[in-house]
């Protein structure tokens, strides 16, 4: 059955929430190409505001100064060949948002509330002409709870660990099991967090990665969509 909010071009909106080191963020890529889609990688923004602050020595606890020069960012997610670019007032931040610097305190920055209003704000906006698919950790229940079609990705900890270990760029001295503490922890934190915490909205589609390959995966969530827009195949 076609949903009731489906844009009239047929376009609807798509939420992939999940724990770090899931592969959302490659799969949520894969699926709008796939859909020809917009991608929104929300992360992308928390992780170059957090990039802005601690290259500018602005604590997490310094609350109203970091809000103060949240207000002045602008932050454009700009479609690229093979994935996306992150330009934070004007300069390319792409590739220094990845670092491990940035990952092991985003979620300290993100958990300030109206510094998740701000950028939530921004979200939405991106999403109102439908057609969209944004990822994240409060998508489908904060930031596009109306979103037509919701999906958890999920993985054990140790093949969330494993996938980002062979992303790592060879320089950095990290083992396995030092990432696997740290995506452990990272999960407490987003799962406790006041703001927005880490949680599967009630109607989201639950997708287990942990032995699926990317392709497996993209299928699945592209073939849900077509389901919810009463389309047959792919």
């Amino acid at each position: 059955m076609t949903s009731q909010n489906t844009a009239e071009n047929g376009k609807l909106n798509v939420a992939i929430d999940g724990p770090a080191g899931a592969g959302k963020s490659t799969v949520a890529r894969r699926v709008a190409s796939k859909l020809s889609y917009v991608y929104v990688d929300t992360g992308a923004m928390y992780r170059a505001v957090t990039y802005y602050m601690l290259r500018h020595e602005i604590k997490p606890e310094e609350v109203d100064t970091v809000l103060a020069h949240v207000r002045k960012l602008d932050i454009e997610l700009i479609p690229a060949e093979g994935g996306q670019k992150v330009f934070l007032n004007g300069e390319e931040v792409s590739g220094p948002i990845r670092s491990r610097e940035v990952t092991g305190v985003v979620s300290l920055y993100s958990q300030i509330e109206d510094l998740r209003h701000h950028l939530v704000e921004m979200q939405r906006k991106m999403a109102l002409r439908k057609g969209v698919v944004m990822d994240g950790r409060d998508i489908g229940t904060t930031v596009l709870p109306d979103a037509e079609v919701k999906i958890f990705m999920t993985a054990s900890v140790r093949e969330r660990a494993l996938r980002r270990f062979k992303e790592l760029d060879k320089t950095e001295e990290v083992t396995l099991d030092q990432l696997e503490r740290e995506i452990a922890a990272r999960d407490k934190l987003d799962q406790e967090r006041e703001v927005s915490p880490l949680r599967q909205a009630e109607d989201a589609f639950v997708l287990d990665t942990t032995s699926m390959s990317i392709d497996e995966v993209v299928e699945h969530i592209v073939t849900r969509c077509m389901e919810v827009r009463g389309e047959v195949g792919l």
